[in-house]
């Protein structure tokens, strides 16, 4: 038989298919294990096994030296390692072969291995050693671009969220954008690390939604035993959509949601955040930026969108921040497109389209128009995406590239160390070093306290506008289109 993957015609030879001993009861999330399938295409293995159940989880972890299982490392997105004390670019350790679909996900690591997830709905383990696979599992068809009112993801829709880890259940969780009966659905989806087995299948498409406007772009987070995971619209805003926030314990629960933008006849407020993942703190709430909404004039109620969500685990809303000016803001499309930048002290940045900055008290965010601090003209680009923190210094990321700014508590206030003019994928920080790629497949390592360029290499053009790099296994690892790129590290 044929299978039609990157427009191309891949032979695809059928080599084993029998059942497998022993049956999962059928439940709400959980799969009967029926078959197993194998196939090669052009000599990868795809491992199509119905998994099996395993053990209460305890969520995310923080990024260790060998382990980064979480959108930048740790469930509050700090984007901080300390792994590594320095990292050879001049030579790669390995390239990844060329994988099936367009990479859009941050790489994460565990047990020495490395697992992306792609827009043809493959997910990857790739041996930390050398990059070769160790396997690889095709979900489902992904969603041709065609089928949806808008896109700019080409030429299918399918795993475009970062993927996220639990270790205490050797389990790796996916929400996939699946054709199923030829109409688009979003699957999560919970995969054993060592042998790819799908172990979770559960609906995440919010009731009364439109699947076809909806778009799974951030990445994953774990909050006591449940997936994090958030819904925004496709790029252009068509048709009808909620931005929402949702969680499904990792057994199988039904869907739980926060919705944006919901009352009636109001819609929009896309939780994207750039592909970063909604942040966790250390009580277990929920933090996420929702994007632009339906009101435009602020004669009319407040919306809930351009703003900083903080929920409960629960996903009731306990508090939130909203510019003065969101009602214009939604108008003109300068809404907040970062993820809340979490510091240790208890305050909070928060950043996106517009021209400003915002610093607040997070154990009282203010609800509209009481930020403790404002900066203004930080970037003249888009701030989208997560940043990276090192005490009170936050490297937003700006599209021309990196913005650093100090945060002061007594009296609170933010300013601009420096502005890089090179790379522009959300930034990490490793190795004594400041890493952002760059539109033009660059990695760059940039100076912490000056923003000079101290270390680059070329990895290739990646698919996507916010590519972001990952540590673990003592590597620095960051994605082109459809390859993983590995350099060495000295580990601390």
């Amino acid at each position: 038989m044929k299978a039609r993957i990157l427009g191309q015609d891949w032979l695809v030879r059928r080599i084993e298919a029998r059942p497998v001993r022993g049956k999962l009861s059928a439940g709400r999330g959980r799969l009967r294990r029926d078959s197993v399938r194998l196939v090669t295409v052009f000599g990868l293995v795809i491992v199509g096994v119905a998994g099996s159940g395993v053990a209460a989880s305890n969520g995310a972890s923080t990024a260790s030296g060998t382990s980064w299982t979480v959108y930048h490392g740790d469930p509050a997105g700090d984007g901080d390692s300390t792994a590594l004390k320095s990292v050879n670019t001049a030579r790669r350790a390995w390239t990844s072969p060329s994988l099936v679909g367009q990479l859009y996900g941050e790489p994460l690591v565990y047990s020495n291995r490395v697992y992306v997830a792609t827009e043809e709905n493959l997910v990857y383990a790739l041996s930390a050693v050398n990059g070769k696979i160790a396997w690889a599992r095709h979900l489902a068809p992904a969603v041709p671009s065609s089928d949806l009112p808008c896109s700019d993801i080409s030429p299918t829709e399918g795993i475009t969220g970062t993927p996220v880890i639990d270790p205490s259940r050797n389990e790796i969780f996916v929400v996939a954008d699946e054709l199923v009966n030829g109409h688009p659905q979003h699957w999560l989806v919970g995969l054993n690390t060592t042998s790819g087995a799908v172990e979770l299948r559960q609906r995440a498409d919010p009731p009364g939604s439109y699947p076809p406007a909806l778009l799974q772009r951030s990445g994953l987070n774990l909050d006591a035993g449940h997936v994090i995971f958030a819904m925004g619209g496709n790029y252009g805003d068509c048709s009808t959509y909620h931005g929402q926030v949702g969680s499904i314990s990792e057994t199988g629960s039904a869907a739980r949601f926060f919705t944006v933008d919901s009352r009636p006849g109001d819609s929009q407020g896309a939780i994207w955040m750039g592909g970063a993942a909604p942040a966790v703190d250390t009580r277990g709430d929920i933090w996420a930026g929702a994007g632009n909404g339906s009101v435009h004039t602020d004669s009319q109620p407040y919306d809930d969108s351009d703003s900083a969500l903080q929920l409960t685990p629960t996903l009731r809303l306990r508090q939130f921040f909203a510019p003065s000016s969101w009602a214009s803001d939604n108008a003109s499309d300068l809404d907040v497109s970062t993820v809340p930048t979490l510091l240790a002290d208890g305050q909070v940045v928060l950043a996106g389209k517009s021209p400003n900055v915002y610093l607040l008290n997070g154990a009282h965010l203010g609800g509209i128009g009481h930020p403790e601090a404002t900066l203004a003209g930080a970037c003249n680009n888009d701030i989208d995406g997560g940043a990276a923190v090192v005490n009170n210094t936050v490297y937003l990321p700006c599209l021309n590239g990196p913005v650093a700014v100090q945060v002061s508590a007594s009296p609170p206030g933010l300013r601009v160390l420096w502005r890089a003019s090179v790379g522009g994928g959300p930034p990490i920080v490793a190795a004594g070093l400041v890493w952002t790629e760059g539109q033009n497949g660059t990695l760059y390592g940039l100076s912490p306290t000056t923003g000079a360029v101290r270390q680059q290499a070329t990895v290739g053009n990646p698919a996507n506008h916010f590519p972001t790099p990952s540590v673990g296994d003592s590597l620095l690892l960051t994605t082109s289109a459809t390859q993983v790129v590995a350099f060495r590290g000295s580990a601390n």
